[in-house]
């Protein structure tokens, strides 16, 4: 289906989301965040699909909340008409459904590895869903901004929950605090970036690790994405080795490891199937 605020291609195994309201730095007003929402809930139930990216049309990631949607409510309410087709069903209950909220949460609960490709400004809300990704690769270009505080409001679409994860509490506060924006070449140091690419190399870098991520086992890597971020909020080494040892005996029950075992033998590469 055609959407109003964004691009939904799949090339192969990977689906790539485009932000696309460049002509207001790609910012969320209630159409992107039904449609995105939407979008994220989609590819995460598409079995032929086993990685995302996520990008933003022109020159910006996103700036965050349109602020205009408070400056006029009404004119946004009257242009919101087509978004029905794509508003959540009644059986969702997932948490701030039909907006950024939800598609953070989806991103971080669904079993495929979300990649942002950060191409520009990343601001408040942009900020936030870069960081909800499991790996942000930035351009260049990019810069980044906790600009929260400098709008009147606090973080919000779990960007203080992982913001401090990511960077430690110290950089966390201080980017919270000021509101400051960094360069891509700080946010590498810090650790906030999995890695910086020249601007023009930077959907090719995506894809890439993408297809890479792609040929692996998907139940595999769905598997060890719930791990990683397990042990983020795990307090005992122990209990966490024992849930390891369940999701080794659950995979080894799986077709897709006969294969790798098989393959390996072989000297062949593996097709895995997700079975």
């Amino acid at each position: 289906m055609a959407y109003k605020a964004l691009i939904l291609e799949k090339e192969g195994p990977v689906a790539i989301i485009t932000l696309n309201r460049p002509e207001v730095g790609n910012s969320f007003d209630m159409t992107l965040g039904v449609e995105f929402d939407y979008v994220i809930r989609r590819v995460g139930e598409d079995r032929d699909i086993r990685a995302v990216i996520i990008t933003g049309a022109g020159r910006y990631f996103s700036t965050g909340i349109d602020l205009s949607m408070f400056a006029a409510p009404e004119r946004h309410a009257s242009e919101e008409g087509g978004i029905q087709d794509v508003l959540p069903s009644e059986e969702d209950q997932t948490f701030g459904k039909g907006t950024g909220v939800a598609a953070a949460i989806r991103i971080r609960n669904m079993p495929k590895p979300v990649i942002a490709a950060v191409n520009g400004t990343a601001v408040g809300l942009g900020l936030s869903l870069a960081l909800a990704c499991d790996i942000i690769i930035a351009s260049d270009r990019a810069k980044f901004s906790m600009a929260f505080v400098k709008r009147g409001v606090a973080p919000d679409t779990g960007a203080s929950f992982n913001l401090l994860r990511v960077v430690g509490l110290q950089r966390a506060c201080e980017l919270t605090f000021t509101g400051d924006t960094i360069d891509a070449t700080e946010a590498d140091r810090i650790g906030m970036v999995s890695r910086v690419v020249p601007h023009d190399d930077l959907m090719k870098a995506a894809r890439e690790m993408a297809e890479r991520i792609a040929k692996n086992p998907p139940l595999a890597v769905g598997l060890a994405k719930s791990q990683l971020y397990q042990a983020m909020v795990e307090t005992d080494m122990i209990e966490h080795m024992k849930r390891e040892v369940e999701t080794m005996v659950e995979l080894m029950k799986t077709a897709d490891f006969l294969e790798a075992a098989a393959a390996f033998m072989e000297k062949r590469e593996p097709v895995f199937k997700g079975e």
